[in-house]
């Protein structure tokens, strides 16, 4: 039998269990253990109440980062990047390290990740670096004629709709849309189809509808590849903050605040010297409770948990939010 410690933690409720591969001795472990764990415990109908993913926290591969993320959704997949699980394991590695800054691995990039101004009162608040930002098709992958996918009418989605698509570099499917979309059912439709058998994102696309509340505010929805509906994607607000600024030509540098089901966050925008996009995301890093699992062949057992208490703060953040909404239909 063997114990694995974690924390269940959250980025605008977008939530994951923790792992720290090193201090659990899961080093030797292959991927199909990581994903065997992922589906077994992150079923929302299952006794821990699931979660969209786990978070497997490792040593790095290079001399420069404090540590590796990666990150395993609830059907066993694997994701290239995650943003809201990335502002947990920067404040899980920032702590243990006594930093305010660094940069932690991911699957594709290196990526700076430091503490931030609180977004609410008593919120802890990590900015986490989405990079890279890549248009070309082949980059989602995305069968698509054209070198790039921007503010595009594609009738084989929707004939009313039009539709951006960048990696970041998680794939994803963007469009601007009123209320009484929101409320349609298009948004389910489109996406069981584009993560289903499809000519066009042949390995799914995250796919996510957005709604302009204000000059500097969006609110977006996201339908995750290898999740459905998430409170929040961290990836897809930065994706379709960037793109809000493209299409309206923003200054990068200024914030979007985004709303979303779970929270808000802010977004910010720079370019390089080379031209490179990178984007910046803001929001909060809560853990939720610190727990030990007994797992063996055939069953897993909580033995362990002790909680936080950090959620209170952030639930009447998440309760302003609501009303906000509400009343911005």
């Amino acid at each position: 039998m063997a114990h694995i410690h974690f924390i269940k933690v959250h980025g605008s409720q977008n939530d994951f269990f923790l792992i720290d591969e090193t201090k659990n001795n899961l080093t030797n472990w292959q991927d199909s253990d990581r994903a065997k764990l992922a589906t077994r415990i992150c079923d929302r109908g299952e006794f821990l109440g699931g979660a969209d993913g786990i978070l497997f926290v490792s040593e790095s591969s290079n001399d420069t980062s404090i540590g590796r993320m990666r990150v395993f959704n609830a059907d066993g997949s694997e994701a290239s990047m995650c943003g809201n699980g990335l502002r947990t394991v920067a404040r899980y590695l920032l702590e243990a390290h006594d930093l305010d800054e660094a940069t932690i691995e991911t699957m594709k990039a290196t990526l700076h990740v430091s503490k931030a101004a609180e977004i609410g009162d008593g919120i802890p608040t990590y900015q986490v670096e989405i990079s890279p930002v890549l248009f070309a098709p082949e980059a989602l992958p995305l069968n698509w004629s054209e070198s790039e996918m921007i503010n595009e009418m594609v009738p084989a989605f929707d004939p009313d709709l039009r539709f951006s698509a960048v990696a970041v570099p998680n794939p994803h499917l963007i469009t601007f849309v009123d209320q009484a979309t929101l409320d349609s059912d298009k948004q389910t439709e489109l996406a069981t189809y584009l993560n289903g058998e499809n000519p066009y994102f042949t390995d799914g696309v995250n796919v996510s509808f957005v709604k302009e509340l204000a000059e500097d505010t969006i609110y977006v929805r996201t339908f995750e590849r290898g999740v459905g509906f998430t409170n929040a994607c961290g990836t897809a607000m930065s994706a379709s903050s960037l793109m809000k600024k493209l299409l309206h030509n923003d200054k990068l540098e200024t914030p979007v605040n985004v709303y979303n089901n779970g929270g808000r966050v802010k977004v910010t925008a720079t370019k390089d010297a080379e031209g490179n996009l990178h984007l910046q995301l803001i929001g909060n890093a809560t853990f939720l409770y610190r727990g030990t699992l007994a797992v063996t062949k055939d069953f897993v057992n909580l033995i362990l948990k002790e909680d936080t208490n950090e959620q209170a703060k952030y639930q009447s953040m998440v309760e302003e939010v609501q009303a906000y909404l509400q009343k911005n239909k």
